[in-house]
């Protein structure tokens, strides 16, 4: 029995690499991004409004933050009217500063 432990301790070691990469290439997936694609520009909204508040929610985070574009896929000519317009609706109290305060 000894002698068939040490003929596996000396071929486990050089296989093991080997088995483990082809192992991790297999299960591991690629991950293709697919290009955003502005949401104004394919509804060919050429003004936002700021008092079309329910398409002004979708590009607020949780906490009531404008979201980048990297985030919504917004071009920039958009995401400057889109600030704009956020900005707008808050201060005509159409869309919030701020969310609730959540106290710990």
């Amino acid at each position: 029995m000894s002698e068939q432990t040490q003929q596996t301790q000396t071929q486990s070691p050089s296989q093991a690499p080997s088995q483990a990469a082809g192992a991790q290439s297999q299960t591991r997936r690629r991950y293709y991004a697919r290009p955003r694609v502005c949401f104004f520009c394919v509804e060919r909204i050429e003004k936002i409004d700021y008092k079309n508040v329910e398409i002004l929610r979708r590009f607020l985070s949780e906490d009531a933050k404008i979201r980048g574009r990297k985030q919504t896929g917004v071009c920039a000519k958009h995401q400057r009217q889109l600030a704009r317009a956020i900005k707008r609706a808050r201060y005509l109290a159409l869309l919030p500063y701020q969310t609730e305060v959540r106290l710990r």
